[in-house]
């Protein structure tokens, strides 16, 4: 058996202290993470992700840290709203650590004091509102614990970068008083939609009948307008037809009156023979003007129209002459003399 001399056990000492000093001045920093250099327990730098050289029996790593975000639990707090509800509420918190040293030596249990800064914001945010508030508006509180509690943390070395509220549970008997809250208020909405739509018909069916009453009027106007103006042009043609009858009158000529009076006499006597109930026609004793006139006529077409020939006699009608007598009026038949001759 070999044996061990003490130059040999110098050799295996050597190697084990060589190995160890290769450990203690060799550090390797994963990534995500920073660890804190103390020489004489003071500190003194930050070990970066990678490899490192420390110097042995001197330095030795302080706190070793992640430096990626993380997520912290924010446990169920009770709660007092401003209006006097309790209400139950949590949520979760997202910090970095954005200093390594401050971190490490200017807080002690970094977590739980994030922790207890943000519970102690949340309860002093959401007592500071009321219940239908509180239950609404989540982002805005979220935003502001964010606010403060990341305000608060900056010496910390960390950041806060996010808050979210969870859930927000009210006691049962408020939450059933709540929903008939809620229906209640959709059934007066309803009937205030249900009003107003009933108004809004009743309006539209005024306006239709106001629009109707002002067309229909407006069509009256304008049949009054043009029977008015029928009415004149009517008197303007009388008007002239008499201005010529005068003119006609004045230069001497007595023709002219004798036409217009046996034309209104021959309308007149065709109204009464175009009557189908009438069987004998009562005529005054003036009516031998009329064939007089009639003869006027006759001799004014003559004197116009020399060269035309005579008018041929009308045939007799047939059937009984229907001719009596009556006084003071006399009884004309049908059974006309020849055009131009009285009787």
């Amino acid at each position: 058996m070999m044996e061990v001399t003490g130059f040999g056990v110098f050799l295996v000492v050597l190697l084990i202290l060589g190995i160890f000093l290769l450990v203690s001045t060799v550090r390797t920093v994963p990534q995500g993470y920073a660890y804190t250099v103390e020489r004489f327990g003071r500190y003194t730098r930050t070990l970066t992700p990678g490899l490192n050289i420390t110097t042995p029996f001197i330095e030795r790593i302080g706190r070793r840290l992640n430096m990626m975000e993380q997520v912290l639990d924010i446990p169920t707090q009770e709660v007092i709203t401003r209006d006097n509800a309790s209400v139950a509420a949590d949520g979760v918190a997202f910090y970095q650590i954005l200093d390594a040293a401050a971190a490490a030596y200017e807080v002690s249990g970094l977590e739980n004091a994030i922790l207890n800064l943000v519970m102690t914001n949340l309860r002093s945010v959401m007592g500071s509102m009321d219940l239908d508030e509180l239950l609404s508006n989540r982002d805005a509180i979220s935003e502001r614990i964010l606010r403060v509690a990341d305000q608060a943390a900056h010496s910390w070395g960390i950041k806060i970068t996010r808050i979210e509220i969870k859930d927000i549970n009210p006691p049962r008997d408020l939450v059933d008083s709540m929903a008939r809250q809620m229906k209640a208020e959709r059934e007066k909405r309803a009937e205030v939609l249900e009003a107003e739509g009933q108004r809004n018909a009743k309006i539209l069916r005024a306006e239709g009948e106001k629009q109707s009453q002002i067309l229909e009027a407006e069509g009256r106007k304008a049949a009054a307008f043009l029977e008015a103006e029928a009415r004149e042009r009517l008197a303007e043609a009388e008007a002239n037809a008499t201005r010529v009858v005068s003119d006609a009158i004045s230069s001497g000529s007595v023709q002219a009156l004798n036409y217009f009076v046996a034309q209104k006499y021959t309308e007149a006597l065709g109204k009464l023979a175009s009557a189908n109930n009438q069987r004998v026609i009562l005529m005054p004793l003036e009516a031998s003007s009329l064939i007089g006139a009639i003869g006027g006529i006759a001799e004014l077409a003559k004197a116009s129209f020399p060269d035309a020939p005579p008018p041929q006699p009308p045939k007799p009608a047939a059937g009984p002459s229907r001719r009596t007598q009556s006084v003071p009026a006399t009884t004309v038949s049908f059974d006309a003399p020849p055009f131009g001759k009285t009787p």
